[in-house]
């Protein structure tokens, strides 16, 4: 039998919408009395995602407390109901304007099911203790670099227009993973010859066009840039950790494709890579979806081309529990 919690249940819901005001759009809270100076249309998604940081923060709560808000609320934000299921997170939602946003407890099949929704990986909300310098526990490619690859993965799968393109993403997963204090990012020419994105001019203005980034004057050989959510995602410890996800992200060993592959194949490889532990690999089929801005129909066929190529034995997606599948050849085993 299961007891009845003894804590009350906490309403974990915070809503943030931009009003457009003379001098600017303003920034209106209801958890909020103070309201917000006129902000300026290049930053005001990043003083929406700090805001929501800042209660996200004060208001923290153990885990074993936290319950899914989008169950309290009669699962009224999304269409199809398949049951509260999954760990709790944080996850973040905007709507068709991108002027209101919301960021919620939600257990991962609502998070889901819900449209326009990506999980805020909790290192952001609450990040780890730094590491200890020289220390690297597991090898490239273990469960630390996977985590952070797929936990930026899914904040991008957000923070990014759905059409946003292929090549335009592993850029900025590069970004957000190497970026340090106040967002700053310097990526050096060779890495960016060897992803080849080199020379490629129109990525940086798809992000910049995206309001995600501006570009800066950058240390010759390296391309500069600030992201404009540096608020949610700087200051955060593990820089050396981040770095090495970042490495692993360029060739994501044991899902890595040559770097002559189309860029849509590279990134599918990517996000099943780090869904993947040993041989075999599993996540909820829309998750997957919009880690790559596709289709179902676009991921199902990179999914076949993964097989085609032999990266994968073979894939499968369970209409039941709507969750994909997959299985790597027996010698591709990752390092954990």
């Amino acid at each position: 039998m299961r007891l009845a919690s003894a804590h009350p249940a906490v309403r974990r819901i915070w809503t943030v919408e931009l009003c457009s005001r003379a001098g600017g759009p303003r920034l209106v809270c209801p958890h909020c009395t103070v309201h917000s100076p006129p902000l300026q249309a290049a930053s005001a998604r990043s003083a929406v995602l700090a805001h929501l940081a800042r209660h996200a923060r004060a208001d923290a709560l153990p885990a074993h407390l936290r319950s899914c808000q989008c169950r309290a609320q009669g699962c009224s934000w999304h269409l199809r109901h398949r049951g509260c299921a999954g760990p709790v997170l944080l996850a973040l939602t905007r709507d068709r304007s991108g002027r209101a946003w919301r960021l919620s407890d939600t257990c991962a099949a609502c998070a889901a099911a819900t449209s326009r929704t990506a999980v805020v990986p909790a290192t952001l909300i609450n990040p780890r203790p730094p590491e200890r310098p020289g220390h690297h526990p597991e090898p490239l490619g273990g469960a630390g670099d996977r985590t952070h690859v797929r936990e930026m993965l899914t904040y991008l799968s957000a923070a990014l227009p759905q059409f946003t393109s292929p090549t335009a993403r592993l850029l900025a997963l590069q970004c957000a993973l190497r970026a340090g204090t106040g967002g700053y990012v310097q990526l050096p020419a060779g890495l960016l010859r060897g992803m080849r994105l080199h020379g490629r001019t129109e990525l940086w203005e798809e992000l910049e066009h995206a309001d995600w980034l501006r570009r800066t004057t950058g240390r010759s050989p390296h391309v500069g840039a600030q992201l404009l959510d540096a608020a949610l995602l700087c200051p955060r410890p593990g820089v050396r950790a981040r770095a090495r996800a970042a490495q692993w992200a360029v060739r994501p060993v044991p899902v890595a494709v040559p770097a002559g592959r189309p860029p849509a194949v590279r990134l599918t490889a990517l996000a099943v890579a780090s869904h993947t532990v040993g041989e075999v690999g599993s996540t909820d089929f829309d998750v997957l979806a919009r880690m790559c801005g596709h289709a179902h129909v676009q991921t199902a066929e990179l999914l076949d081309r993964l097989v085609a190529s032999r990266a994968l034995t073979a894939w499968k997606h369970s209409r039941e529990t709507g969750e994909a599948f997959w299985w790597l050849p027996p010698l591709a085993k990752p390092g954990c």
